[in-house]
């Protein structure tokens, strides 16, 4: 694994506590939902206790429904378990200051039994696993998480009190890469760059989109467990900046019939030395035969891992012919109607999965792609011809269109059990069944208006 230099010292901060400069350390994991967990512990006390020995959350934490409800069918927590603890440990490597909350420093943790082993339901530590087979190879990960916001003149609590109906965008047209579009937001956008950056986070650039009110920014790439820190204290930050701002602002994968909110993962390998492994300046596509196996494994396993890419009924709304979401299990060069897109020159030549959306995890997205990826290398799979026209209009494998089709390949995936093992799948085959229960028995708006009057 790359060496991970924090953007705050344990040395630094106790420096800071000590001239009031920070009064509070937020220490929190990453749920299955891809949220910030945890607690907000007094300084002073973080660094005379919780440093060196943990916390505990409620194991529950890992086995509830988006709405924190207790649900049946998790084998690692449950009422007749009692409903226990684990324990809490923060990665020094994650410590920042975070500038949008006054005087406050925050921290990731990793999630372990009392006993010291390891959660291994927990995202960031099925990541960590597939890292290790990477790092068995001498290989480490790069990734980049491109996502896409829509933001509305309306608090968070004016979105609820009107059923998220009747929001006002930020922009009332098509701003796609508009220099006008983001300038009628660049306060919230400016702020949201700036102290992401201050929190250690190197910001690239942002963007309009092509939704109303749908912005981007992006960050730069890094090792893949960074890349994924980062993402999820900037998704948590941004709504709290923009709450402080008066707006609201959403990742939902599809918040109306325009196009949704994507999250684009690129990925890239290098070796001990630091060279790139996917490129070859002499292939035809810029690709190595390392990445030609690479790629083949994505698109062998790309059906049967969708669930870790798209893990909501909302996230399967995106996937439509025509609106740069995908709809076919393909590959190209530089073709935005894949699934998987290959570009980038030389050092920086990449894959990019345009499957997930803003409500992706990106610690399940990433051990994905590399549990994907090394199938592939290991059984030294051949890559189809690339997609060079319509993918939408092609006949090429068609990525599950609904959550109860993706889980069913994932619990049934034998490449996903001897990736992630029988516990993992279990588990997030559980989280699919939840969240399709629910669905299932809800009574929508759509239903209503159809059926009131005229049925």
């Amino acid at each position: 694994m790359a060496d991970r230099t924090p953007p705050l010292s344990v040395g630094e901060l106790r420096g800071l506590v000590d001239t009031g400069e920070i009064d509070t350390v937020v220490l929190a994991f990453t749920d299955m939902q891809g949220r910030l967990q945890g607690k907000r512990f007094a300084a002073r006390y973080f660094l005379d206790e919780v440093l060196h020995h943990g916390t505990e959350g409620c194991n529950y934490l890992l086995a509830v429904d988006a709405d924190m409800n207790t649900v049946d069918g998790y084998a690692m927590a449950s009422w007749e378990r009692g409903y226990g603890d684990f324990a809490l440990h923060g990665d020094t490597a994650t410590l920042r200051r975070t500038p949008w909350h006054p005087g406050t420093a925050q921290i990731t943790a990793d999630v372990a039994w009392h006993d010291g082993s390891p959660v291994t339901a927990s995202p960031r530590q099925i990541l960590r696993r597939q890292l290790d087979r990477l790092a068995e190879r001498g290989w480490t990960a790069y990734a980049g998480t491109e996502l896409e916001f829509i933001v509305f003149r309306d608090t968070y609590e004016e979105a609820w009190n009107r059923g998220y109906r009747g929001l006002t965008p930020v922009n009332q047209y098509n701003v796609d890469y508009s220099v006008l579009g983001t300038g009628r937001i660049e306060p919230l956008l400016r702020r949201i760059r700036n102290e992401m950056g201050a929190a250690g986070l190197a910001v690239e650039s942002a963007k309009g989109e092509c939704n109303l009110g749908q912005h981007e920014i992006v960050f730069r790439y890094d090792d893949a467990l960074t890349t994924c820190d980062q993402h999820v204290l900037y998704k948590t930050g941004a709504k709290e900046i923009a709450a402080q701002e008066g707006y609201a602002l959403t990742f939902m994968a599809k918040y109306d019939e325009r196009e949704g909110n994507s999250c684009h993962v690129h990925l890239s390998l290098r070796d001990a030395a630091g060279t790139p492994l996917l490129a070859d300046p002499h292939d035809v596509h810029g690709m190595s035969a390392l990445m030609r196996h690479f790629l083949a494994g994505q698109l062998a396993a790309l059906r049967e891992f969708t669930l870790l890419y798209a893990p909501g009924i909302n996230s399967y709304k995106r996937f439509r012919p025509g609106s740069f979401a995908p709809t076919a299990a393909a590959w190209g060069p530089d073709n935005r109607t894949c699934a998987l897109r290959v570009l980038g020159h030389g050092p920086g030549h990449r894959l990019e999965n345009r499957l997930p959306g803003g409500d992706v995890n990106p610690y399940l997205a990433l051990a994905g792609m590399i549990a994907a990826g090394l199938h592939g290398v290991d059984a030294e799979l051949p890559l189809p011809d690339p997609c060079t026209g319509n993918a939408y209009a092609g006949d090429a494998p068609q990525v599950p269109a609904t959550l109860r089709e993706a889980a069913a390949l994932w619990r049934g995936s034998a490449t996903a059990r001897a990736a992630f093992g029988d516990d993992v799948v279990d588990h997030y085959a559980t989280m699919a069944r939840v969240e399709q229960d629910a669905y299932d028995t809800a009574v929508t708006d759509w239903e209503r208006y159809r059926s009131f009057e005229r049925m």
